[in-house]
């Protein structure tokens, strides 16, 4: 009975945010704009304060935000990711076992509800649209899958078209390591291949997909391995290098691999705390993200609540620790550099804030702008910049 009333209330709350957001037709005009979107935790269950999905008309120069739309009705709108034509948002619903897919007005930066579509799993955490921009791919953090959807020529999502179990054996963590829960699906620079840090397994799975089918195939090489415990949770790449970088959250590390762009292979070089050496404090790791000059890392921790930024040798791709920059809040979940790669925006999911810092690039330490956008429990951002036609 209970899920019944539950699905009822969604089915309700769905029809009022499409009902919420007017007709692309009567939406102004307006020059061109970077629009900044965030999703934001809502359910009591999560002691979350978010309402839903945020749109920001963002002016770098003057470091303001400018909110133009608040989407509601959505119950946990966390990760976001665009196609990649910019014409579609996505997002995830933490919790629970769909997508909902959103028409992107190219002028006014504004979002309409398309449709809703079951993963095939539970509490979808991340997402990405294929280099050919046919289908999604998501990871199913509770249920420990892969699964792979048909983007519509509207924008809209098709039923899944393959689930992938994800196999192994936990870590030891007694109450993050039960299962499989992967956390992140990325396509690497070449968008050949799919690495996917699994938290649950202590591995970092790499698969392609058979685009004429959606199919996701398992790599050639073997998952990378772990240190017992680590819980590999996101990765990013170097912009020129053969190197993957991988935030552990179980033990506040980063594990710097060499990366095979032709098997998808990763092999282990390095493994690095996030946290000064100093700090006795309980924390976990969280967002990762190279710079796009390639001379830095830069990642975040939820507890000692800082960023920390990393140098790359130019040589060896090895990092070593530069310094920590507080962010001004509590959880650092997310960050994003926005796209000029000079500023970034940490998303302080437990005291309901996004704070700006520029990014100094000669030593790729953090400095406050004074920007400060309050929202209530904010978990991702992603920016638009143009009007794409």
């Amino acid at each position: 009975m209970m899920n019944t009333r539950r699905e009822a209330l969604r089915k309700i709350l769905t029809l009022t945010a499409i009902m919420a957001v007017p007709s692309t037709t009567t939406w102004a005009a307006e020059s061109n704009q970077q629009f900044a979107y965030v999703g934001c935790r809502t359910t009591k269950e999560r002691n979350a304060r978010g309402k839903g999905i945020s749109v920001y008309r963002v002016n770098q120069s003057a470091g303001e935000w400018t909110l133009v739309q608040l989407l509601e009705g959505l119950d946990n709108p966390s990760f976001l990711a665009f196609d990649r034509t910019q014409h579609f948002l996505y997002a995830v619903h933490g919790d629970f076992g769909d997508i909902s897919a959103h028409e992107v007005d190219p002028v006014t930066g504004k979002i309409r509800l398309l449709n809703r579509q079951s993963t095939g799993g539970k509490n979808p955490v991340h997402l990405v649209a294929d280099p050919t921009n046919k289908f999604l791919i998501v990871a199913n953090y509770a249920t420990g899958s892969l699964a792979t959807m048909p983007i519509q020529p509207d924008g809209s999502l098709g039923a899944v078209v393959d689930l992938v179990p994800l196999q192994g054996t936990p870590g030891s963590h007694k109450t993050q390591q039960k299962s499989s829960h992967p956390h992140e699906v990325k396509f690497d620079r070449a968008g050949r291949f799919i690495v996917v840090p699994d938290k649950g397994l202590d591995k970092v799975f790499v698969y392609r997909i058979d685009v004429s089918t959606g199919k996701l195939v398992p790599g050639i090489a073997s998952p990378a391995k772990a240190r017992e415990g680590a819980g590999p949770r996101h990765v990013d790449f170097h912009p020129t290098k053969p190197l993957a970088y991988v935030i552990n959250e179980l033990d506040s590390t980063i594990t710097t691999y060499s990366y095979d762009e032709n098997s998808g292979a990763l092999a282990p070089l390095q493994v690095v705390p996030t946290m000064p050496t100093s700090f006795t404090g309980d924390s976990t790791g969280a967002e990762i993200a190279v710079t796009k000059s390639g001379r830095f890392v830069l990642g975040s921790n939820r507890g000692h609540d800082s960023v920390v930024t990393m140098a790359i040798d130019p040589s060896s791709g090895l990092l070593t620790p530069v310094s920590w920059a507080p962010t001004q809040g509590k959880g650092p979940r997310f960050f994003a550099i926005d796209p000029s790669g000079i500023n970034l925006y940490a998303a302080n999911e437990n005291s309901d804030s996004i704070v700006g810092f520029r990014i100094d690039s000669a030593t790729g330490g953090l400095t406050p702008t004074g920007t400060v956008i309050l929202t209530g429990s904010p978990v991702c951002i992603v920016f638009r910049e143009t009007t794409t036609a």
